[in-house]
């Protein structure tokens, strides 16, 4: 763990740390949808790195929801209700009081970019944290091998320009199967507007800028 972060927290924080990084290295173990323990620690090491400039924060909140983010989502699990019941079980066996689990649940319950489809969710500053580090990882290089990596896993086509992007998207449409090229246009590219924090915002920038190369390459190329 990095040294800065670490000295912010207790050391019986840091063993919770642990613990809950073992459990979603176990849960997330056979995921081939992009949302595997490598994208876990991408998500982390990009929480840290706002954390870093945002003195404010609870970091421990913020790096145990970053660990935690993905393993009660309903494009990882099967049964979300069950999920939910175990992550409590297990959370509940961990020194971890009460308002705390739930400032951890608070975000993971309502980070996700589904979710704010229908109303923005007012997120702790820890959850605009780390909803800032997941959509990170959707855009650069990395999100365009996530979003084909997703969109093949759910047998989306690739492209055909004559299913356009659609323009507006509540959290049940979303659901709906596009194209993986349209998911670009529905939300990669609409990302960089939605950061929350300043470090979010920065590292956004470049990213989102290879999104839009990448795609109009990708087009050119499709029609010869």
């Amino acid at each position: 763990m990095n040294n800065k972060i670490s000295l912010l927290m207790t050391p019986s924080q840091q063993q919770i740390i642990q613990n809950i990084q073992s459990l979603v290295k176990q849960k997330l173990a056979d995921d081939y949808s992009g949302h595997d323990m490598a994208h876990i620690e991408r998500v982390v090491k990009l929480t840290k790195q706002i954390l870093a400039s945002e003195p404010k924060a609870n970091n421990f909140i913020a790096i145990a929801s970053a660990y935690l983010h993905d393993v009660i989502d309903e494009k990882v699990v099967n049964d979300v209700n069950l999920a939910v019941t175990q992550l409590h079980e297990f959370l509940k066996l961990q020194p971890i009081p009460t308002d705390d689990m739930q400032m951890i649940f608070d975000i993971i319950e309502n980070m996700s970019y589904r979710k704010n489809l229908n109303d923005k969710k007012i997120l702790s500053l820890e959850g605009q944290i780390v909803q800032d580090a997941d959509r990170l990882d959707a855009l650069g290089a990395i999100g365009i091998g996530r979003t084909f990596y997703y969109g093949g896993n759910k047998h989306h086509i690739m492209y055909d320009p004559n299913i356009p992007p659609r323009t507006f998207l509540n959290e049940t449409s979303y659901k709906q199967p596009s194209t993986v090229i349209n998911h670009f246009y529905e939300k990669l590219f609409l990302l960089k507007d939605l950061m929350n924090t300043p470090k979010g915002k920065q590292l956004a920038q470049a990213r989102h800028d290879f999104l839009l190369q990448f795609v109009k390459l990708f087009e050119d190329e499709w029609l010869g």
